[in-house]
């Protein structure tokens, strides 16, 4: 059956990526970014049951209005996807304060402003879905330039455990999840505040159709979480954790 899907930072990556595979099946789309044409663009590609509002997720009104022009288009809401986010590239002692503030407004706030804007739908309906887009980078330190980024991203994976956690006794139909990709081969570096090109660590890097396949997939069986590449999912539960300190050491001398 057919759902109504809103997706956040959806005019390019991930987000551009998912919405196509999602109009390829049917479902019915509204789409969210900042640049109007870029989005505008992807709006049309995805055809005649697609819809677009230009939003800045930073901004808690025009996430509101987000919210309410879909209900308004299509009635409800089955799926909010929290996608959009950006990077930095600047270690944990060069960073300024402004630039905490930029990275915890656009991947932590815009993310909670997300929740808080569709939960009351959700309740009122006794369900609905949220897919946060997490980092590999939240929970390891394989790149500490993106430093503030991961940090947010780790804030971001708390918040989203505690609203799943607060939501589940007396709604269990409203799923809270977090899909956490690696490293994918989006522009997101180039746009990543500062940024001097890709990292130059990547490996195992993923499309952005490998990581839409994934959201899909948790579209279609939610969970808590789902990690979108293997390779990053054994070190980030099991390796770092069992040994910091080894772990560390051996990232060092990569």
């Amino acid at each position: 059956m057919s759902k109504v899907i809103v997706i956040t930072g959806a005019s390019a990556g991930i987000g551009k990526t998912v919405a196509k595979k999602l109009a390829a099946r049917g479902d019915y789309l509204m789409l969210a970014a900042r640049r109007y044409q870029e989005l505008r663009q992807v709006t049309r590609e995805c055809g005649r049951d697609s819809f677009s509002l230009t939003t800045d997720m930073t901004r808690k009104q025009d996430v509101e209005r987000l919210r309410e022009e879909a209900i308004r288009t299509f009635d409800h809401v089955d799926v909010w996807i929290n996608n959009a986010g950006r990077g930095i590239t600047k270690s944990v002692m060069e960073l300024t304060e402004k630039d905490v503030d930029e990275m915890m407004t656009a991947n932590l706030k815009s993310v909670l402003f997300g929740m808080q804007a569709i939960v009351p739908h959700f309740v009122e309906r006794k369900q609905g879905h949220i897919i946060n887009v997490s980092s590999g980078l939240a929970r390891l330190p394989m790149a500490t330039s993106r430093s503030a980024y991961s940090a947010a991203k780790s804030a971001m994976n708390t918040l989203t455990a505690n609203l799943r956690m607060d939501l589940h006794r007396e709604f269990p139909d409203i799923h809270v999840s977090l899909v956490i990709p690696g490293p994918v081969d989006t522009e997101f570096a180039e746009n990543a505040l500062y940024s001097t090109g890709p990292l130059g660590i990547a490996q195992n890097v993923q499309t952005a159709e490998e990581v839409a396949d994934t959201i899909i997939e948790m579209i279609d069986h939610p969970c808590a979480e789902m990690y979108t590449n293997p390779t990053i999912q054994k070190p980030a539960l099991m390796d770092y954790l069992n040994d910091i300190d080894g772990f560390e050491t051996k990232l060092l001398k990569n």
